[in-house]
């Protein structure tokens, strides 16, 4: 019951419910990015897992690789703290934006940004945070042009150090070596693969009826007692499988490169493409078909591993047999 209600995601964005309090640094950083899932490859590596029997051992790992285009900072916003939690207490926007963000939301005009600026120096904030939107324009793979709009929190230094560091980034781009390097983890958020509308069986796992039941066997036998009187929630039934909002916590950046051709195998990713910018090499699987949106964060429950990843080999083979 830990997945329940198993209901379709709001949006194909993503949402942060929560942020890391502590900071990779004492310097203000982002603690957020987003990239689109390309699809799966296979590596040979060395295991750097400390309880695996095959510690300091050559071996075949899955990896996930994601494109990241720099993304661009739209805004900035201040919280504070209220008796029912964080509370928006306001926000600059930019000067400039990529026209394709009107696609996405109504962009504010006549700003006085002298006085927001002012407002959020002079208030006694509890969080800032980037408003960022990916640029889906730079990837071929991605048949859309709409860009996905987001938060980022800043993490480490005072609150005047957060704000200084985002006056510094408003309207620019920021790039995915800002938020990670080699070897660090990352929780990864996505929506997972769409499958419909599902039966009793295939949705939840539950035995079929015996040969002796009556007409069916793909079904529940019961949907629960006389009293209380009615189906309670725990009752397995038919209904959305999948497209459901789902968070991996601890993956491992195993590489990253900005030349998405070095990765690329012959002939392209399958349903994807050939990649053009920077990328991720993930340990492991990630939510989500191909295209997808992956946003990542650094790690609320953080594990480290001392060494270094040792690639020895990636796979680069066809895989439609060019």
């Amino acid at each position: 019951m830990g997945y329940s209600p198993r209901k379709r995601a709001r949006n194909e964005t993503p949402h942060m419910p929560s942020w890391p309090d502590n900071g990779t640094s004492d310097q203000p950083h982002i603690q957020g990015f987003a990239g689109y899932k390309v699809g799966m490859t296979h590596i040979l590596a060395v295991d750097y897992r400390k309880t695996s029997t095959t510690t300091g051992q050559e071996v075949r790992m899955p990896a996930t690789v994601v494109e990241v285009p720099p993304m661009m900072v739209a805004g900035v916003r201040g919280y504070v703290q209220s008796p029912y939690g964080l509370k928006t207490h306001g926000e600059v926007w930019a000067e400039n934006f990529e026209k394709e963000l009107e696609m996405r939301v109504p962009l504010p005009k006549g700003q006085d940004r002298k006085a927001a600026w002012r407002k959020l120096e002079q208030a006694d904030l509890e969080d800032v945070r980037l408003i960022c939107y990916t640029q889906p324009k730079l990837v071929s793979g991605i048949p859309k042009k709409r860009p996905e709009i987001m938060e980022n929190r800043i993490a480490g230094g005072t609150i005047p150090d957060r704000l200084d560091f985002a006056r510094e980034r408003m309207g620019k781009a920021i790039d995915v070596a800002d938020f990670v390097k080699p070897g660090q983890m990352v929780d990864t958020l996505a929506i997972t693969r769409g499958k419909g509308f599902q039966g009793h069986v295939q949705r939840w796992g539950v035995k079929l009826l015996t040969h002796k039941n009556s007409k069916h066997r793909r079904m529940i036998g019961t949907l629960g007692p006389w009293h209380p009187s009615y189906v309670r929630r725990e009752v397995p039934q038919a209904g959305q499988m999948g497209y459901h909002h789902r968070t991996e916590y601890n993956k491992r950046v195993i590489k990253m490169g900005e030349n998405g051709e070095e990765i690329t195998p012959a002939g392209g990713f399958l349903h994807y493409g050939v990649l053009q910018n920077s990328y991720l090499l993930i340990h492991g699987s990630l939510p989500g078909p191909s295209k997808r949106l992956i946003r990542m964060r650094h790690p609320i429950r953080f594990k480290r591993y001392d060494v270094e990843p040792q690639i020895n080999f990636i796979s680069l083979a066809s895989p439609q047999g060019v």
